[in-house]
């Protein structure tokens, strides 16, 4: 038979980890990117869960550990800045790994770039699929048809908006934004733990990295309707306003946000989708279920991607159910995940004063009584 081709959305984390998998299933990939180069973020993210034997088939764990990030414990502080708890993150191969998703991203890519066709700086502006397979219209590039087409251009995806509707028919507005800014190394006091700093309805956190450390913000806000996430000046206005008067070192690190050419900014939704095909076009990663900031968004790309691969190479030639394959198993990842995101969100990030006092008083005590290690808070996915 003649191989099946198809074309990725996207060469962030998932889309590389399936072009990898599908290529040894013996189809013809390509995998297309709006960046003109692999420009990632260097926001923390965690291998680990359902993908660490994934990358272990791979035969990246090796390397990806010789990327993880400097994070061996974190300190979490009152309002004040005082400490008043600290703890080992876990450690060992079942913990998985934390690294800067750019490190990810280039690791996944070096697997799947002699296999594979990559295009970068160009992008899908039209897709129409007929019976027998999709012609795809790119913004640089001829015309080209596709047996198969897989949106992994992550929660604001394009494929998703072309073939199942606007962004708004699918993505559920939490009330809450995240950034991140780069540090210099001598911003960190302490180069071996992420220092967590809450007050009511804010987070700020400095994470040590690897060679880079960074500020992380997380902060209840006002409604993200009609929220442009290309409009810098009003993401930085937004921070700004959102951390006047905390204490501890938050003057010195808006200052830093505000003053950034490029931080990263964005607003929290929760992605939620009753079909995650539609008739040729599949979507992966977070473009079909974003379970962003809590550590398991990369983990699940690239555990769904392994899933998609191994379920296409099962139902050659079908790719209905083939996909209705992948998301049944996938789903048993994702979806008990979607359902802990609010009250992670409310232990994280309490909205009243009683309310931090009381999760650190709980914290606290648990530590002191039972050693108990916390779940790290890993930046976004």
């Amino acid at each position: 038979m003649t191989p099946q081709k198809v074309l990725i959305v996207g060469a962030g984390v998932a889309g590389p980890a399936l072009a990898y998998w599908l290529t040894r299933h013996g189809f013809r990939t390509t995998v297309v990117e709006r960046a003109s180069d692999l420009r990632s973020s260097g926001n923390p993210i965690d291998v680990k869960g359902p993908a660490v034997p994934v990358a272990e088939r791979m035969g990246l764990m090796p390397k990806l550990r010789g990327l993880a990030t400097r994070a061996t414990a974190i300190t979490l502080l009152h309002p004040d800045g005082r400490a008043f708890a600290r703890t080992a993150l876990p450690t060992g191969d079942a913990a998985g790994v934390e690294l800067a998703r750019s490190d990810l991203s280039s690791a996944l890519y070096e697997t799947a770039r002699d296999d594979a066709e990559f295009v970068f700086g160009d992008s899908v502006t039209r897709m129409h699929q007929d019976p027998d397979g999709v012609e795809v219209t790119f913004g640089r590039s001829a015309p080209r048809r596709f047996d198969l087409v897989v949106g992994a251009d992550g929660m604001h995806s394009t494929t998703r908006r072309l073939v199942f509707g606007p962004e708004t028919e699918f993505a559920t507005d939490l009330g809450m934004y995240v950034a991140t800014v780069p540090l210099p190394p001598e911003a960190v006091d302490l180069p071996h733990d992420m220092v967590l700093h809450n007050t009511p309805g804010r987070l700020l956190a400095i994470h040590p990295g690897r060679d880079n450390p960074l500020a992380l913000f997380v902060f209840r806000g006002p409604s993200a309707d009609g929220y442009d996430r290309h409009d810098t000046d009003r993401q930085k206005r937004l921070l700004t306003e959102a951390y006047a008067g905390v204490g501890w070192r938050a003057p010195e690190l808006v200052e830093r946000f505000r003053t950034h050419p490029a931080p990263f900014f964005d607003a929290l939704n929760r992605v939620r989708m009753a079909s995650w095909s539609r008739g040729r076009v599949a979507l992966l990663g977070d473009a079909a279920s974003s379970v962003a900031l809590f550590g398991d968004g990369s983990s699940l790309a690239v555990a769904g991607a392994y899933t998609l691969a191994q379920a296409l190479a099962e139902h050659p030639g079908d790719h209905a159910r083939a996909f209705a394959a992948y998301e049944t198993r996938h789903r048993r990842e994702t979806d008990p995940r979607q359902r802990r995101i609010p009250p992670i969100i409310a232990a994280l990030i309490p909205r009243t004063g009683r309310g931090v006092a009381a999760r650190n008083c709980t914290a606290g005590a648990a530590l002191r009584l039972s050693r108990r290690r916390l779940t790290p808070l890993a930046a976004v996915g």
